[in-house]
């Protein structure tokens, strides 16, 4: 059976309610659930940063054991070529050796200069990890503070929205999908979360802007759904002013007859 237009607008601003009272108990928490993304994903850079230090100073290491290791092959391949000088025919053979053996320990000086930075970038990225850990180290200290007084604040009022968490549920169930689409798009659309207002005092509750008075017949009349043609939240309903009867003021001439 479908629902009247008094009907779904009952429901709306039951649902309304209850977002409205979850809002407020997500305003409470302010800024801590952000503040701990933030330092949870500063400390995660903080961990990435060393993680590739360290990946780096591995490949350094390794490429320090083979310079050693083509060192040593440089090593053997003079100690060879100076035997074979003891035995060379000619100059023009020895000085070919000569040669080889300058090449190599060419090469071994190039080696060493390599091994020689290895080692400075080796300290330097320590330095850049110890450095790196006592920021991290600073942030944790900030995350697990800020993290305790956030739960201390969900858990407060934890059994409270869990509680309104169950009765949105239920709310929601009643009113049909379309419906609750167009709602939802409207609170994500507005500031403070209102998709569903009433009229006061002749203007809508959500921008203030004039409701003509034809338009808060309508409302009134609960024949079909009214959105502000400012804002495009559901009217909901109008609010009666009920203004208080002024009592009659006494003029001084009275006052000064009465005496």
């Amino acid at each position: 059976m479908e629902s009247t237009v008094a009907q779904k607008l009952e429901a709306l601003t039951k649902l309304q309610s209850i977002d409205s009272q979850l809002d407020e108990l997500i305003k409470v928490r302010g800024a801590l659930p952000e503040e701990v993304m933030d330092l949870e994903d500063e400390i995660a850079g903080y961990e990435t940063r060393v993680n590739n230090h360290n990946s780096q100073i591995e490949e350094l290491e390794l490429a320090i054991s083979n310079n050693k290791t083509a060192i040593k092959d440089s090593e053997k391949l003079i100690q060879k070529y100076e035997e074979q000088q003891m035995n060379v025919r000619n100059n023009r053979e020895y000085d070919a050796i000569t040669k080889e053996v300058e090449l190599q320990q060419l090469e071994i000086q190039i080696l060493e200069k390599r091994i020689k930075e290895a080692y400075a970038n080796i300290e330097a990225k320590n330095e850049a990890i110890q450095d790196t850990k006592n920021a991290l180290e600073e942030r944790q200290k900030d995350l697990d503070s800020k993290k305790g007084e956030l739960d201390n604040i969900t858990t407060e009022s934890q059994e409270e929205e869990d509680k309104l968490l169950k009765g949105r549920e239920k709310a929601a169930k009643s009113i049909e999908e379309r419906l609750l689409l167009s709602y939802n798009k409207i609170r994500g659309n507005v500031r403070n979360g209102l998709a569903v207002v009433p009229v006061k005092r002749d203007a809508c509750g959500g921008c203030f802007n004039i409701v003509p008075p034809q338009k808060q017949a309508e409302i009134r009349e609960k024949k079909k759904l009214i959105v502000c043609e400012h804002c495009g939240r559901v009217l909901a309903d109008v609010e009666e002013v009920i203004e208080e009867e002024k009592k009659p003021t006494r003029t001084r001439r009275k006052a000064a007859a009465k005496k």
